[in-house]
């Protein structure tokens, strides 16, 4: 009896130090119970795997106009989140697109370094296309009457993980706003017009 307890209290210190050290060192995790060959408990420590990556996004001329944060969970969902300031009001398409380049160009073609959308599953354009969506193809971002937007969306279709549908891959992949609302359901950007705002997704 005084063998088992002191066995129990044994896996107990163990798990409690795993704790200790983890927070200290400034990781995130927890601890959990796995069974052993014995039948015995034996401490095993998950660790959460949370990523983060930013995009700073930069008009024609240059200009900061706001940032996209990127932070993918333990399943690789990714939750996006944007500002911008001095935008012209109204609804933009924003997506990601296939390449990390933001070479300004003409009025016509900004931004063409950034590629298409990003659509590793070669799907069709729109939330609410049927034979959609692109991986990349987010809700539309709204911008008020005082050049401000916001949006915060969710998406499992592109992760910051390494695989197939990877945002970090080897040519990386940028964050496109467009001049125009996107209407979800128009093959290939949603008649969103032109390239206005464009950031390189980078790896925090």
């Amino acid at each position: 009896m005084h063998s088992a307890a002191r066995r129990i209290g044994d896996v107990t210190s163990m798990i409690t130090l795993c704790c200790v050290a983890l927070a200290a060192s400034g990781g995130c995790a927890r601890a959990a119970s796995t069974p052993s060959s014995a039948g015995q408990t034996q401490p095993a420590v998950v660790v959460d795997e949370t990523m983060t990556a930013t995009a700073e996004l930069r008009d024609r001329s240059g200009t900061s106009i706001g940032t996209a944060r990127l932070t993918g969970d333990n399943d690789g969902t990714i939750t996006l989140v944007v500002h911008v300031d001095g935008m012209t009001p109204g609804s933009h398409g924003i997506h990601f697109h296939t390449v990390g380049s933001c070479t300004p160009g003409d009025s016509t073609a900004a931004f063409a370094s950034a590629g298409a959308h990003y659509n590793p599953l070669d799907r069709k354009h729109g939330l609410e296309n049927p034979d959609g969506p692109h991986a990349g193809d987010l809700p539309n971002l709204v911008v008020g009457a005082n050049g401000s937007g916001d949006l915060e969306a969710k998406t499992a279709r592109a992760t910051l993980r390494a695989g197939p549908a990877s945002l970090l891959d080897a040519d990386g992949s940028a964050v496109v706003v467009h001049a125009s609302a996107d209407d979800q359901k128009t093959d290939p950007s949603g008649n969103s017009g032109a390239r206005v705002a464009c950031g390189v997704v980078t790896k925090s």
